[in-house]
């Protein structure tokens, strides 16, 4: 996909590595400016040095976005070093480390964690970032939410609640936002492949696992997603063509929550 975005400067939070590094990539190579803000100092920078060095601009800054004040002095330094910010990707995210438990036994310091980077981060960073957003009156959001925020899943509270959290937010942005002429929607991927989840689909001898294959055969197409295509549809939302597209949710998942049937 090909899309005019030449001289546009985007913000892309956890953009060092996985669904952030591919959306990264996308936008760049459609020529927007990017920055990178990630709590991985070493691979955001990089990340930012191999753009750097096939021609793109790209600037890494180090950010938590669960930390308001980090998060406003990061968007007064990307604004005051490309002049403009006109696109923000709010794509950070994390999930639970421990072994995945019911509510009850479910970790308070786990839910504390997930709910401050995956649902206050998108607020934080959005907050400190539209007011650079404004004056163009031609801005995007595009926020990353998950098939999780969209369907009832197990055993994984926190990570729902906030991607849940996520999806409406991201329609009380647009409801908010739209009349200023700032877009604002979301992305919610499916199972998406990435270096992090690559041992979650395949066992040692690089067939699918048995929960993987469990898990895939909810999905049409038979495959869990690549980073590139969450980018895609990304970069069309960020695009000159969507400009009538607002408050909404892109579901990239293969199928899955548009319902399944099997043989039993």
């Amino acid at each position: 996909m090909k899309v005019a975005l030449e001289g546009r400067v985007a913000l892309v939070t956890g953009g060092a590595q996985g669904i952030g590094r591919a959306i990264v990539d996308a936008l760049i190579d459609n020529g927007a400016q990017v920055a990178i803000v990630d709590i991985d100092t070493r691979t955001g920078t990089k990340t930012a040095e191999e753009i750097q060095q096939t021609g793109g601009t790209c600037l890494f800054v180090e950010g938590d976005v669960s930390d308001a004040a980090q998060m406003e002095a990061v968007a007064q330094q990307v604004a005051a070093h490309f002049g403009t910010i006109q696109i923000l990707v709010n794509n950070a995210g994390i999930n639970t480390r421990q072994e995945r438990v019911p509510i009850h036994q479910y970790a308070l310091a786990d839910w504390h964690r997930i709910l401050a980077t995956d649902l206050t981060g998108v607020f934080t960073t959005s907050r400190a970032v539209i007011p650079h957003l404004l004056p163009n009156a031609d801005g995007r959001i595009v926020n990353i939410s998950s098939i999780a925020g969209l369907v009832p899943l197990r055993l994984q509270s926190a990570y729902v609640a906030a991607k849940a959290g996520v999806a409406n937010l991201t329609r009380s942005m647009a409801l908010e936002l739209g009349p200023q002429g700032i877009l604002v929607n979301a992305v919610a991927p499916g199972s998406t492949l990435t270096r992090g989840t690559e041992a979650l689909f395949y066992g040692p001898d690089g067939a699918y696992s048995e929960n993987a294959a469990s898990l895939i055969s909810h999905i049409p197409l038979g495959r869990p997603g690549t980073p590139a295509e969450i980018a895609a549809a990304v970069l069309f939302l960020v695009s000159p063509d969507a400009s009538y597209v607002n408050g909404t949710i892109l579901t990239v998942d293969g199928g899955w929550t548009a319902g399944y049937t099997r043989d039993w």
